[in-house]
């Protein structure tokens, strides 16, 4: 995953967390704008998010952040 998208999830993840709490869930559509801007980062999270990951359509922010940053860390 690049990491401008790693990066994107990971700032969404926390600015979610800390408005809502540590029980709010996020899409993979939450990193995006509503226009599709940029079709070829939006297949990589959904390839990422659907069929590496079998995640549902929400999830756990803190999830999705744990499961991002363990990548940053690899």
């Amino acid at each position: 995953m690049q990491k401008i998208l790693r990066d994107r999830i990971i700032e969404v993840c926390n600015k979610k967390i800390a408005a809502k709490g540590d029980h709010v869930g996020v899409s993979f559509y939450a990193f995006f704008s509503n226009k599709n801007e940029n079709p070829e980062l939006l297949m990589e999270v959904a390839t990422w998010w659907i069929m590496t990951h079998k995640l549902d359509h929400f999830e756990k922010a803190v999830k999705i952040k744990n499961l991002v940053h363990a990548i940053s860390t690899k």
